[in-house]
């Protein structure tokens, strides 16, 4: 997966699509924001989330962050290489540190999600 082929909320999630999957992780600036990432906590597939919700917690030898989902759907698959090693997140976060996927309700919700543009602008104005 690519950056510049995702979309991202301002929570710093960020979507790749294909079909009605969507593959979920957090972003690099979110990875480098947390620093050293040491556990994350992920739902069981087959679970509901919906949109805005929260579907996990992402723990860094900084602080302990919630997983907000940008998506509604069913968790189809979760990430089990996190388990042990989740400081995959900081070294791969659009490849191999992917956290869950989902199966989505309604593919127009994505149409709420920023390009990688509009991603990049809304760094630039919360620096």
């Amino acid at each position: 997966m690519k950056a510049e082929e995702s979309k991202y909320t301002k929570d710093h999630v960020w979507v790749h699509t294909d079909g009605d999957t969507a593959t979920i992780g957090i972003s690099d600036y979110a990875q480098q924001e947390l620093g050293d990432i040491v556990f994350v906590e992920m739902p069981e597939p087959g679970k509901k989330v919906a949109k805005d919700d929260t579907f996990g917690t992402i723990e860094s030898v900084k602080s302990v962050s919630d997983l907000i989902s940008p998506l509604s759907g069913d968790i189809t698959e979760i990430n089990t290489v996190l388990e042990d090693t989740p400081e995959t997140i900081n070294s791969d976060p659009f490849g191999a540190g992917w956290i869950v996927k989902i199966k989505m309700d309604n593919s127009g919700e994505l149409d709420s999600l920023m390009d990688h543009a509009a991603y990049a602008k809304f760094l630039e104005e919360e620096a």
